[in-house]
């Protein structure tokens, strides 16, 4: 009920969004990747396209603020997180929930190690705990020579951590919190990490874990969970 609300108040701003992608060079408004989601499953994904045409042959998976592929309309649209707003036909088909892990492509799952697999134990979600805290992705990765690999160093081991502690705490009560979090992010995002870090905390987060939660500091390269190896080469 949520999720129909949102998508119906959200259709005008969708349409004009669909409208300048369309009139900037042409091509469908949609990016409708595969995304593998709850048990495996695969299923295709709505997103409004803020890159070129076929920017997926490029096979970089992660983008950067600086990546070339991303269109003057994306740009836009990438900073206020609005190509996401069609996922939310996804929460009503069931084929994703409000909060829970971000879906990867297969490349991506193909890369999972036995304990990060149990990400695929729920739904997918449009937001969680790691989108609050790597709300700025596209920032991190910004200049980095392989993005692909830069995010298996820097933020997949830490994202697939803050999943698997969601994974091990749902209630209906966390997934209140991390949507009014996600709220609060765009507004005072300080305010919103510290208020993270609390909840990574009490879930038994490690140390290191709810210093990253709050973002304090440099992303170290780590190894993902289950794993012994810093990540050295992309999917594939």
């Amino acid at each position: 009920m949520v999720a129909a609300t949102v998508l119906s108040i959200c259709l005008p701003l969708i349409a004009v969004l669909s409208l300048a992608i369309w009139l900037q060079d042409g091509h469908s408004p949609f990016y409708v990747p595969y995304r593998v989601g709850r048990g495996g499953r695969k299923f295709r994904m709505i997103k409004l396209r803020s890159m070129t045409v076929r920017a997926d042959a490029a096979r970089v998976d992660s983008t950067a603020n600086d990546d070339p592929r991303i269109t003057k309309v994306g740009r836009a649209i990438r900073l206020f997180k609005l190509d996401e707003l069609p996922q939310f036909w996804h929460v009503v088909t069931g084929d994703m929930s409000l909060v829970g892990p971000r879906p990867n492509i297969e490349r991506e799952t193909r890369l999972y190690s036995v304990e990060e697999r149990r990400l695929l134990d729920v739904k997918p979600g449009i937001t969680d705990i790691a989108s609050i805290v790597f709300a700025d992705e596209g920032k991190i990765l910004e200049g980095k020579p392989d993005p692909n690999i830069a995010y298996n160093q820097l933020i997949r081991p830490y994202k697939s951590r803050f999943g698997l502690l969601y994974v091990g705490h749902v209630t209906v009560a966390l997934d209140l919190k991390l949507m009014a979090l996600t709220l609060l992010n765009v507004v005072d995002r300080r305010k919103a990490l510290d208020r993270v870090a609390r909840i990574v905390a009490g879930f038994g987060g490690s140390p290191e874990l709810v210093l990253v939660a709050r973002r304090e500091g440099n992303l170290d390269p780590a190894a993902p969970p289950g794993l012994n190896a810093i990540v050295t080469s992309p999917a594939c």
